[in-house]
């Protein structure tokens, strides 16, 4: 830990999804001048030590702190969401509310070590909301960083508190907290959240954890100000403590993750045309059907596209095992694509950073903050709530929603063709990317407003410290005077 640098500590939860952003957002503070404590189980912490490059580990301080999965009814060696099926996820996150004696420890254990000084503050990951009280136990500002954009937060927070769709007969509904959302169709709800109900233990661990956010001093989101202001908003007024955006967090090339390196991506997409392919993706831990993921596959061939597809296997099957492309794509789908150099197909996760320049169309979940870091792109987008994917958005009935191969094939053309509403939507991106450019620079005649959010976020920090220092100060020279 650098002498005499205030010291930051950072929390995420189990999921590379999570650890990713938490990461890049260590090394943007670590740049600021911050001393950075990044916390995780052993074997998270373990994973980062060999896979980041020797310089991040030098300049952060990965800490691990105790976690026996087999204590809480899980596999052995599982702490994070990818080694563990998606049916074992809510034991996860349960489990992960036993971190918090530890977490308390460490962070006794931190101030001991810097001779009774305390972190400046303490960021944890929105699944853990008890975190404030640890905080605040040492009198440390604390703050919740959402990986994810404000306004489909919101959305998540207010299906998970109100259960909506539970009290209409309808299979369109509003949020009863967030109108602003507009109307949802049944279709857009995943299967966690359809069949959930009062007594339903997801319910319970959700409506447990979001109560808890209101005990934070500040909400953090990877997201901008000014195309996100709904979103915030409704934090603002919902819990009542400051919130600021301060994405968009760009994650780094993760060689381990995806079947392809960065070095064959670039070379592949070298031979396209800017905004010339399609990026298909649903997230770390979501998925489609089996008969979606058919219909995906035979309307980006007829399509005539180029496309990266991140796959995972459908609805039904372990969504971490092997992906079986003879099984759940088209015959002859792969050698196609092969031959005529049109498309690239990735196992669970493709480099961020190489899609922002070349993308002209994304399918992906709505909870995640990429589509407005890509803003380079058009977005082709699939509305879900609940952080799952339950089928792609376009026209049907009921809760056993298709879409057909035509109707992906119409919106492709949609957002790449060369028509009026198309060309429209490459312009509206182009100036989302430009905006999302302007939150980040930091130059001595411009501060954009994220970066004028992070420092407005460490003023509150830094100030909360300095007030308990006073205070300890004052308390001393009573107690002084009173001996005397």
């Amino acid at each position: 830990m650098g002498k005499g640098r205030e010291n930051v500590v950072l929390f995420p939860f189990m999921a590379q999804g999570h650890i990713l952003p938490f990461l890049v957002l260590a090394q943007q503070m670590e740049r600021k001048g911050y001393a950075v404590t990044f916390v995780n189980t052993p074997l998270n912490i373990k994973k980062l030590r060999e896979s980041l490059p020797p310089a991040t580990v030098a300049a952060i301080r990965l800490v691990g702190i105790p976690f026996n999965s087999s204590d809480y009814g899980l596999p052995p060696d599982s702490e994070d969401t990818d080694s563990l099926p998606y049916s074992l996820s809510l034991r996860l996150l349960e489990a992960s509310i036993f971190l918090k004696l530890p977490f308390k420890n460490l962070l006794a254990d931190l101030i001991q070590e810097q001779g009774g000084e305390r972190p400046v503050c303490v960021i944890s990951d929105l699944f853990f909301g008890w975190a404030a009280d640890v905080a605040h136990a040492f009198g440390i500002f604390h703050a919740i960083f959402s990986i994810t954009g404000g306004f489909g937060m919101a959305c998540y927070c207010s299906m998970w508190l109100n259960l909506p769709h539970k009290n209409t007969d309808s299979h369109e509904f509003q949020l009863p907290d967030f109108p602003e959302a507009g109307t949802f169709h049944i279709t857009q709800l995943t299967p966690a959240v359809l069949v959930a109900g009062e007594e339903d233990q997801f319910t319970d661990f959700q409506r447990r954890n979001i109560h808890t956010w209101s005990d934070s001093d500040a909400l953090l989101f990877n997201t901008v100000e000014e195309l996100d202001k709904t979103g915030l908003m409704y934090f603002r007024r919902k819990l009542g403590v400051p919130v600021w955006g301060i994405g968009p967090l760009l994650l780094p090339v993760d060689n381990g993750r995806a079947m392809l390196s960065p070095e064959q991506c670039i070379e592949w997409l070298d031979k396209k045309e800017p905004k010339s392919v399609i990026y298909i993706c649903f997230g770390s831990q979501n998925t489609i059907s089996a008969s979606q993921m058919m219909n995906l596959a035979k309307a980006l061939d007829a399509s005539g596209r180029s496309f990266i597809w991140v796959v995972r296997p459908p609805l039904g099957f372990d969504i971490n095992a092997e992906f079986v492309a003879e099984q759940w794509l088209p015959e002859g789908f792969l050698q196609r694509i092969q031959d005529e150099e049109r498309g690239l197909i990735v196992c669970k996760w493709a480099p961020q950073p190489l899609r922002v320049e070349f993308s002209a169309g994304i399918s992906q979940k709505w909870g995640s903050n990429d589509q407005l870091a890509d803003g380079s792109r058009a977005i082709l987008q699939c509305k879900v709530v609940g952080g799952g994917c339950r089928s792609l958005r376009g026209g049907g009935q009921g809760t056993n929603f298709e879409v057909r191969q035509e109707d992906i094939m119409e919106k492709i053309e949609l957002v790449v063709g060369e028509n009026e509403k198309g060309r429209e939507i490459r312009r509206k991106s182009q100036e989302m990317k430009e905006m999302l450019g302007d939150a980040v620079r930091d130059e001595e005649n411009y501060r954009g407003s994220s970066v004028k959010a992070m420092q407005e976020f460490f003023v509150a920090a830094l100030t909360k410290k300095e007030h308990r220092q006073l205070g300890q100060h004052d308390q001393g020279l009573i107690s002084k005077g009173t001996g005397n």
